[in-house]
């Protein structure tokens, strides 16, 4: 028996946890497989990056092997030096397949007939973006737009602001008063708290219902860790970042609290940022000459002393998360979450520069105040029934806060107005699995907004007020909108195909009510619109190993919010948006085909072409009311235009992205995007983005990680520019004949990280190095110039 026992000893020394991180972020890796070498003992990490070796033998070698990380080799007693606490380096093509997809539920990504890209948090740590909206542009798969500092607003396949669906932790975001021009309201979403990001292009899924269009941006933010015993743990994170542009000063902390039944999650972050200084090397065209400045009680125009310092563009922000998970047993828990963003005054920089007769227009235009809250509630159950084997049911109520204020040179009076939206939402989404590789996924969506409007003007010498009118109907509206999906899919053939279908039945509903018609003798008291569709997908991918071939045929639809129907106010100058009671919703049809493939784990080509067919497209066109096309409209006689329903327009395009692990270290990656759209009359659309191309050398050993990189814009020529944009000479660079058109331009950036250990990286970057002066199509502030951007992240 003595014998028999010193014989079975060595068999549990090594029983006990084992902790598997990312090297350069500390983050834990889940799912990481690990074996010994005979293959006769195996464990897998769970979501806190541990597992327990209880079955591995104290004299073996053993294996650590994940689909995006580098496969490691330990000893019994390497791991004893290393405190059973084992660092990955992730490899450099990137090969990752588990995604939460557009299904609701975490899939394979191959499996998935829609093009869908993802941004990882260890990115988003290395690229130290400012905001959400920056994060999108850096992955190079997204063009964003920018009117001020404080802003940003994607486009993905020549669709922009209310065509394109934010989601945040499974909520929908787009809201009532989600206007067709640009919007930064994916700056709610903290990029200092994102754990994942899911770009869903096109409307390939039937999960959303409305504004799905050109696709779909589906941000994760951290949850709370549970963790594995009875006994209190606590964890955080603590970073501060500086980037020298704008002088940003950026601080984040988290705390995480849990056991094995509770965990409490918060994340906080402030940034403040002062004026944006632009390159120095450039089209002067974009120079910030002068500026307004209140002096003796007056207006006046004063000359910049450095005129590459964008004036009045700088704001502060706080975020600020609370989330609580409940775990009631193996199969069921419970998330309670809150949220919160608000800002200072964030200046509109686009309006601060426009000229009047050779004069700046106004004296303040800014938002305030801009703030948004929501509370959520999050029920998940795993346990198979007759009707389901996973259920999650989100409650939420959202509260949003915009006001707009400006006043005009010269002009005592400033104009303030104010919207506020109340937003409970319902979301059931549902996993069913009936049979072998045969899914169903079903569930409903349903969202109330309640609106109002306020307007009034102040003097801001004597403080006097007076009404004034509001941007939106100002007896209240109600928008609702709801829908029921079904959605199928098979993996048949020894599992190389995966066929996909689906489809949603949706349904809006707006009641916009007007109490003072005075303001502009509207014809009508009150605008109500009911709408219904009834939209689709059916897809098959071909994915044998290290292959994806795919092609999706889906819809989708818009209904109508109230930003397109009842809006009064200038869109640009000399002309002005007026309600229109008669529109309609718009309608897409498009096809995705893409072709994917790997070569070993040294190279991934991806190919993706799409054509995109809008019905009833709305766009904004020249209009009467009262029979007028011009009426006096804040002081000036201007064009009437509404949002309307064209007959058609179509957008198609092409993407692909190639990476190449050149050497063990080294990986190139490079990323295009070409699209074109235009309407039934031939012109260009609005929102169509410029060719894009990002390109990128990638190092990483051990602890240090370097990346070169470049980034290239296309010029869209007068000839291309879409008629509403002709009109914003303030925005664009005169060419050779004096007509606005958008330059192409490059930059040249460097980042890097060093991870002295699991719990301190530092990183380090210069972007637009040689300090060229540009801005991006459509936007109205002009890029940052050389900006040296520091961070450090201490995890505790």
């Amino acid at each position: 028996m003595a014998v028999m026992f010193l014989l079975l000893l060595p068999l549990g020394l090594l029983s006990q946890n084992i902790t598997v991180y990312d090297r350069q972020t500390g983050e834990p890796i889940s799912n990481v497989l690990i074996y010994n070498q005979s293959k006769t003992a195996s464990a897998v990490t769970d979501k806190n990056g541990t597992a327990i070796l209880d079955k591995f033998n104290k004299d073996t070698v053993i294996l650590f092997q994940h689909p995006s990380y580098h496969t490691l080799k330990l000893t019994a007693g390497d791991l004893k030096k290393l405190n059973f606490k084992v660092n990955l380096n992730e490899k450099l093509v990137d090969l990752e397949e588990i995604v939460v997809s557009a299904n609701s539920w975490e899939v394979n990504k191959k499996e998935v007939p829609n093009k869908i890209e993802v941004i990882k948090n260890r990115d988003i740590v290395f690229e130290n973006p400012a905001t959400s909206a920056d994060m999108l542009d850096k992955s190079g798969q997204v063009f964003v737009q920018k009117s001020q500092l404080g802003g940003g607003s994607p486009i993905i396949r020549g669709f922009a602001a209310n065509k394109i669906l934010f989601i945040l932790d499974g909520v929908r975001m787009n809201n009532a008063i989600y206007r067709s021009g640009n919007l930064q309201n994916v700056l709610q979403a903290d990029v200092n708290s994102v754990k994942s990001v899911e770009i869903i292009f096109g409307p390939g899924t039937n999960l959303y219902g409305s504004d799905a269009l050109g696709g779909v941006l589906d941000i994760h933010l951290k949850s709370p860790v549970q963790n594995n015993t009875e006994t209190w743990k606590v964890s955080g994170r603590a970073m501060v970042r500086s980037a020298s542009a704008a002088f940003e000063k950026t601080g984040h902390l988290s705390l995480n609290l849990a056991n094995n039944k509770w965990a409490f999650l918060t994340m906080i972050t402030y940034s403040d940022f002062n004026d944006l200084r632009m390159g120095s090397h450039g089209n002067d065209f974009y120079l910030r000459p002068d500026y307004v400045e209140e002096i003796n009680g007056s207006n006046s125009i004063v000359k910049n002393p450095n005129p590459l310092i964008q004036k009045y563009s700088g704001y502060s922000q706080l975020n600020a998360t609370q989330k609580i998970r409940y775990k009631f047993n193996n199969h069921s828990s419970l998330k309670l979450n809150f949220y919160y963003s608000g800002t200072s005054e964030v200046p509109r920089y686009d309006r601060l520069i426009q000229k009047k007769g050779g004069k700046l227009k106004y004296a303040q235009w800014y938002y305030k105040p801009q703030q948004w809250m929501m509370f959520s509630t999050q029920y998940r159950n795993h346990r198979k029934t007759r009707f389901s084997d996973n259920y999650k049911i989100i409650l939420a109520c959202q509260y949003v806060t915009e006001g707009r204020n400006d006043r005009k040179l010269g002009n005592s009076w400033l104009r303030k107005r104010v919207e506020k939206v109340a937003i409970p939402s319902l979301n059931i989404d549902i996993e069913k699995s009936i049979g072998n590789n045969r899914h169903l996924y079903y569930g409903l969506e349903s969202v109330y907004n309640y609106v109002t409007s306020t307007g009034e003007k102040k003097n801001i010498y004597t403080g006097e007020t007076k009404p004034t009118a509001t941007r939106y109907p100002d007896g209240g509206t109600q928008y609702f909108s709801g829908g029921l999906y079904l959605t199928y899919k098979d993996n048949f053939a020894n599992n190389v195909f995966t066929f996909q279908t689906g489809i949603r039945a949706s349904y809006s509903y707006i009641n916009a009510r007007f109490n003072d018609t005075s303001w502009y003798h509207l014809p009508y008291t009150s605008i109500v619109l009911k709408n219904g569709a009834v939209t689709g997908n059916m897809g098959i991918v071909y994915h044998p190993e290290r292959w994806k071939i795919s092609i999706n045929l889906s819809s989708g639809y818009r209904a109508p919010n109230l930003d397109d129907v009842a809006k009064v106010f200038d869109s640009e100058p000399g002309n002005v948006v007026v309600p229109n009671q008669g529109l309609k919703p718009e309608y897409v049809y498009n096809i995705d085909f893409t072709v994917d493939k790997s070569f070993q784990d040294l190279v991934h080509i991806e190919a993706t072409a799409f054509y995109s067919y809008l019905r009833n497209a709305m766009v904004r066109r020249n209009f009467t009311l009262n029979g007028a096309d011009s009426i006096l409209y804040d002081g000036e006689m201007s064009r009437v235009q509404a949002i309307v329903n064209a007959g058609h327009a179509y957008i198609y395009g092409v993407s692909g992205v190639f990476s190449a692990q050149l050497t063990h270290f080294l990986a190139l990656n490079v990323s295009a995007n070409y699209i074109k759209g235009f309407d039934d009359e031939g012109v260009a659309l609005r929102h169509v983005s410029p060719f894009f191309v990002n390109a990128s050398l990638l190092f990483e050993h051990k602890k240090l990680r370097i990346e070169l990189s470049s980034v290239y814009n296309g010029e869209i020529s007068y000839g291309n520019l879409a008629p509403s944009e002709r009109d914003k000479t303030h925005l664009y660079a005169p060419d050779e004949n004096g007509n606005p058109y958008s330059p192409a331009w490059n930059t040249l950036n460097l980042k890097s990280s060093y991870a002295f250990n699991r719990n301190f990286l530092v990183t380090f970057g210069v972007e637009n190095i040689l300090d060229k002066r540009y801005r991006p199509y459509s936007s109205g502030i002009t890029a940052p110039g050389i900006n040296f951007i520091g961070a450090i992240n201490v995890s505790f």
